[in-house]
């Protein structure tokens, strides 16, 4: 067993190193290309510079080699040539690492080299045949030459054309043998047309790279903006910015505020007073998913939530009340930082406005005498107690327990009647 195990770790070793070594050497050509870019340069910047890293990189390794093959067959000017472009393209590129890092001093420089240096090469050596196709890494530049690509391509152009007429002026015949041109065409068609395809994928992978990070930054957006307004109203903002105010005829609302708050408040640090009122309201925010309602907003310690806006529902009193029990006994079965919590709850039902106003910092909002009640039914209720008011009682008194508490007083109302919800009867909690 252990000889099977040192025998299969070798093995396994060797197989962990061949892994690394593609990934670092993919790591260590994205840190190459990368070299001539900057911190503030625009994505777009940054691809060309990259392809101008890679493409003239090639065009250096291309050039000297070819430069010293024309030199081993005697072929004296073309290899002088091919060296010196060699040469320069290197000092170039240098330079653009380490001082200017101007992508488009760097790409006209080299474009330049490559276009003369390859037509020269063609009349050293006779013309478009003899060359072996050394036209082809023009095409580099062409294709990274950004808002000049249309003058770079006209150039080649002119490039092609004077190789194939200078064929077979000034010369018909060159030192080097009929097989070596013939594989020399070979290695150029293969090294340009797979160098054009790595430039192609390498731009490709970049813009999907940047489509996919917009792509997140817009679900961010939207999950923010969702969290602040219903869907339906954000995507009215969305596509046409303007005032939006809806008249709901029958929509319930709930107001729950904290019982004693100012007192306890006063006790607290205020990082401990977030903390505490931000783990019971997400309480409370997972409820309103639960049911399929709409959170208004939250007002210190006060909890605002409505039913039918801002799509009208029939069940919207039921649906509120619902939520109110849970909230009641999520509150009861808990402390929270330490802290046993009472709410107070008012329910009020009828017609509401809704809708969002202002430029800066806009919500979803309502308004109404009855969104004025609910506050109202809250702010006279006791600790612990769900309290409504008579429209809401009407609507939900054939599946909640309702106790009447008679007649109060409100501020701006008179006097109401009013009942507290303390239970779900037992039809409607077995279809809970």
């Amino acid at each position: 067993m252990n000889s099977e195990i040192l025998r299969t770790q070798p093995r396994r070793e060797a197989s962990d190193s061949s892994a690394a070594m593609p990934s670092a050497i993919t790591s260590f050509i994205r840190f190459y290309l990368s070299l001539g870019a900057i911190s503030g340069d625009r994505e777009s910047v940054r691809v060309a510079k990259a392809q101008v890293m890679g493409s003239t990189s090639c065009s250096i390794v291309v050039a000297l080699a070819f430069g010293l093959i024309y030199l081993w067959y005697h072929e004296l000017a073309a290899g002088i040539v091919g060296i010196s472009c060699g040469i320069l393209m290197t000092a170039n590129i240098m330079l653009f690492v380490l001082m200017h890092r101007k992508f488009e001093f760097a790409f006209t420089v080299n474009a330049t080299l490559a276009f003369l240096g390859g037509l020269l090469a063609s009349i050293a050596l006779g013309g478009f045949a003899n060359s072996s196709g050394l036209f082809m890494y023009a095409l580099f530049f062409v294709v990274i030459g950004g808002r000049y690509s249309g003058l770079w391509f006209l150039m080649f152009l002119v490039y092609l054309v004077a190789a194939l007429f200078l064929q077979p002026f000034p010369r018909d015949s060159i030192n080097v043998p009929p097989f070596i041109v013939s594989l020399l065409w070979l290695i150029n068609l293969s090294v340009a047309s797979g160098v054009l395809l790595a430039m192609y994928r390498y731009a490709v992978d970049q813009r999907n790279h940047a489509y996919r990070l917009l792509r997140g930054e817009q679900e961010r957006a939207e999950n923010l903006l969702l969290n602040i307004l219903p869907r339906d109203i954000a995507t009215i903002l969305k596509n046409e910015p303007h005032t939006i105010a809806e008249q709901f005829d029958c929509a319930t609302v709930l107001f729950a505020d904290v019982v004693n708050f100012t007192p306890m408040s006063a006790q607290m640090t205020p990082g401990e007073l977030v903390e505490l009122l931000n783990e019971v309201f997400s309480q409370f925010d997972i409820l309103v998913d639960k049911y399929g309602l709409e959170k208004i907003k939250t007002i210190g310690d006060c909890y605002m939530v409505a039913a039918g806006v801002p799509r009208p529902r029939p069940d919207h009193a039921q649906a509120l009340t619902r939520m109110a029990l849970e909230m009641q006994a999520c509150v009861a079965a808990r402390e929270f930082h330490g802290h046993k919590l009472a709410f107070r709850m008012g329910l009020n039902s009828g017609p509401v406005v809704a809708g969002v106003i202002g430029r800066k910092k806009f919500s979803y909002d309502l308004w109404g005498d009855a969104v004025n009640t609910a506050s109202r039914m809250e702010s006279h209720g006791q600790g612990g107690a769900i309290q409504i008011t008579r429209v809401t009682y009407e609507l939900v008194k054939d599946d909640f327990i309702c106790e009447p508490r008679g007649v109060i007083t409100v501020k701006g109302k008179g006097e109401m009647e009013i009942w507290h919800v303390t239970g779900a009867k037992a039809t409607m909690a077995s279809a809970a």
